[in-house]
């Protein structure tokens, strides 16, 4: 008989994705798959038929609880919010379908407009494929309502969602090292070529470091600001000291310390072979799962 924690062991990885796509925060959703655990372990094996859909009820119910604090917080954040990003090396083995970590930033955004209950029922159902009967036990609804909440949410996310777009990880690594140089120059018209027409800005400070407080829009607004940042930065003599790509959230990025000092995540939706969003994540609380070491 395999052992009670053998068996969570083989679920983590799936309750953390499910949490992370519930809470947009990878630390929340760590603490959350902790506490479904500690309940694991105190519940009698034998009264569990399908441990899967039993611990992705525990992890929902527990999510849902989360959010109701959670969201009342979110109402009081400064600036754009971003999720906080997912981070794997660029060219990592394909992961299977409970394992792989990506979850596109404009999916986690989409998912933010979405009521708690729109939010569990369209990811049980449509992305971690759980049937209506499952979801309906889950969040105490009939089915009849998750299949409607599904419904609701599923048209609000087929609007925001953009096309996913598969990239060869030596081409995302040249478009990441082409964008980053073009980005720290003084000089636009190499980050023009790189750049769609409608390209959009999203950075998230959370009021603890300096961020656009607004999406910029538009490729003449987004390769001005770039070009005023770099001329800033070469007037001060500070230069970023780290540089790494990497995968956040399944698009191609890069971690570095910006003016020697700040830790940033950025990520790349790169489509036809121009950047038609751009993900910023500064704020200190959503980077402290990620190190990154000056030389």
């Amino acid at each position: 008989m395999t052992a009670p924690d053998d068996i969570f062991e083989t679920h983590r990885r799936f309750l953390t994705r499910l949490a992370y796509r519930m809470l947009g925060s990878v630390s929340d959703a760590e603490d959350i798959v902790q506490e479904a655990w500690l309940r694991w372990r105190d519940v009698p094996q034998d009264e569990i038929e399908v441990p899967r859909a039993y611990l992705a009820r525990t992890v929902t119910r527990l999510c849902l609880d989360q959010m109701k604090s959670a969201r009342s917080k979110r109402e009081f954040y400064v600036g754009a919010w971003l999720p906080e990003p997912l981070v794997e090396e660029i060219g990592a083995a394909e992961a299977d379908a409970d394992t792989r970590l990506d979850a596109p930033i404009a999916l986690m955004l989409a998912l933010e407009r979405l009521s708690p209950l729109e939010r569990a029922a369209f990811l049980l159902h449509d992305v971690f494929e759980l049937d209506f009967a499952e979801i309906a036990r889950t969040i105490d609804r009939s089915e009849s309502a998750c299949r409607q909440l599904a419904k609701r949410a599923r048209e609000h996310v087929r609007i925001d969602m953009p096309p996913r777009n598969k990239i060869d990880p030596a081409e995302a690594k040249r478009f990441v090292d082409a964008f980053f140089k073009a980005a720290h120059k003084a000089d636009t018209s190499d980050l023009q070529t790189l750049l769609a027409q409608d390209v959009a800005f999203h950075s998230d400070g959370g009021g603890k470091v300096l961020a656009v407080m607004n999406v910029l829009h538009g490729i003449d607004r987004v390769a001005r600001f770039f070009a005023g940042i770099a001329r800033k930065v070469i007037s001060q003599q500070k230069s970023t000291t780290v540089y790494k790509p990497v995968m956040i959230n399944g698009l191609p990025g890069y971690l570095s310390l910006e003016r020697g000092e700040t830790l940033q995540a950025t990520a790349l939706d790169i489509r036809d072979g121009r950047v038609h969003a751009i993900y910023v994540v500064r704020n200190p609380d959503k980077l402290r799962h990620i190190t990154l070491a000056a030389d």
